[in-house]
């Protein structure tokens, strides 16, 4: 069934994905009304209408798409943390953020994205990431490439003795002891700033625009999609406890994302303090 499905029903996802953000998301970019916008766990956790619409958009048309599937959605998975367990389970699971990026889509920056990813058993199959603002799709099929805008793109590998440009998690959305950790990214040759859309910051990656990642929490709906975009295009991806990263399971973190090994290996290895002990 899913082998049958990669093969002919990925441009109708592409398509249900474009007419959710054209639907539910668009419209209300920059005509938000104050009681259209919630707090979750803070005021820097936020929610909107456009985020409920959507994902309640994209599970319909998805499950339709392809019976038999489940849906990890981050507004379900908050209305009901059983939800995540789907991961684990037999069916064929649809990871979706429905706004990636929300503060930025509440204060009309064009930099937020719906992110979609198809997963069984762990393994992270097809990905889609629109950014319906800026007119950009990009897309990743396990096996067959990465793509944006219809083309081919690469990672590649930064320039030797080149500075690291890393994006990393958003101190808005830290611990101190997170905070600590991504401290240790505050070193000669690389050149770390805070993240914003999780699934744009992948895309970067993906096309070169960036060297790396260091994120310190694991929800499946803000990496599955970039993950794999970024697998497919060349780059990697390790924990901590120099693993790769899966949705269907427990991680170690913070994790790491690189155009290539060597950058994955410094930046992991920097966030658990051992590159001044290997030196």
């Amino acid at each position: 069934m899913i082998d049958e499905f990669l093969t002919h029903g990925l441009s109708d996802v592409e398509e249900a994905v474009r007419k959710a953000a054209a639907i539910e998301i668009m419209p209300r970019f920059r005509q938000l009304a104050d009681h259209e916008v919630d707090e979750k766990s803070g005021p820097h956790d936020l929610v909107t209408v456009a985020d409920r619409k959507a994902e309640e958009h994209l599970t319909a048309s998805l499950t339709r798409l392809l019976p038999g599937s489940a849906v990890v959605g981050e507004e379900a998975v908050h209305a009901d943390p059983t939800v995540y367990g789907a991961l684990r389970a037999d069916a064929p699971v649809w990871i979706v953020d429905p706004v990636d990026g929300t503060r930025q889509f509440v204060s009309g920056d064009p930099a937020f994205c719906t992110l979609v990813a198809l997963a069984h058993r762990g393994e992270i199959l097809a990905s889609w990431t629109f950014a319906p603002a800026l007119e950009e799709m990009a897309t990743a099929v396990r096996g067959q490439g990465a793509f944006a805008g219809g083309e081919r793109i690469l990672s590649g590998s930064p320039e030797p003795g080149a500075e690291l440009r890393v994006a990393m998690a958003h101190p808005l959305y830290t611990s101190e002891e997170d905070k600590r950790t991504l401290g240790r990214l505050e070193v000669p040759g690389v050149a770390a700033r805070p993240c914003g859309s999780a699934g744009l910051e992948y895309l970067k990656v993906a096309r070169g625009e960036m060297d790396a990642l260091a994120f310190t929490w694991p929800s499946a709906w803000d990496h599955a999609a970039g993950l794999l975009l970024v697998a497919e295009a060349g780059g990697t991806q390790s924990t901590v406890d120099g693993v790769p990263f899966r949705v269907d399971r427990d991680n170690a973190l913070p994790f790491a994302v690189g155009r290539d090994e060597a950058t994955t290996v410094r930046i992991r290895d920097l966030l658990r303090g051992q590159c001044e002990e290997r030196a």
